[in-house]
């Protein structure tokens, strides 16, 4: 049996896409750790980033038929890595405008009429599309939403990870999103 350690990227590209196991598990005992803090410093959270390396390793298993043997192994995980960050900073983006506005969606008693039953159809539109969510979905979006919890809080209540957690309410959020935008 020969040194993993010693052989090329390439080399171990080669092999990974073969299915062996220990090639895998060189790239992954080479690259983890870099992988690791790269997401560290945009995420501040370790549990997150640890998260989306997990996340990275599991797709270069998944896909490995697929990677190009001549093209730089550090490449392909970093821009797959900051491609999944961009994807979860833009959801966290639209996720607070949506925060923001449900905070600040509040019914004043100076507002005309017309305008109450606006904002009463607007909230009973809204709960129906909650309503109207698969149920792990809706589960997960009401915890976070109407009960304050933390993605580790639901995380923890409901035995998931907190990236399914994260996974859950950025589909939950796309939905309101496709919906609002029609009326």
């Amino acid at each position: 049996m020969f040194g993993y350690s010693k052989i090329s990227d390439n080399e171990l590209i080669s092999f990974l896409k073969k299915g062996d196991e220990r090639a895998y598990t060189e790239i992954y005992n080479r690259y983890f750790e870099l992988m690791f803090l790269f997401a560290f410093k945009k995420l501040e959270d370790e549990d997150l980033a640890k998260d989306f390396v997990q996340e990275l390793f599991l797709n270069l298993w998944n896909k490995r038929e697929g990677i190009l043997e001549e093209g730089k192994l550090s490449s392909y995980l970093y821009i797959y890595l900051r491609s999944r960050l961009f994807d979860y900073f833009a959801h966290q983006k639209v996720e607070n405008k949506y925060i923001e506005f449900l905070k600040t969606y509040q019914i004043s008693t100076y507002e005309s009429t017309d305008h109450l039953i606006r904002e009463q159809e607007l909230i009973k539109y809204i709960e129906k599309q909650i309503q109207a969510l698969p149920k792990k979905m809706r589960r997960i979006f009401e915890l976070s939403r109407k009960e304050h919890l933390s993605h580790k809080e639901i995380a923890d209540k409901l035995n998931i990870s907190e990236n399914n957690v994260s996974s859950q309410i950025h589909g939950a959020l796309k939905i309101f999103k496709a919906k609002l935008k029609s009326i």
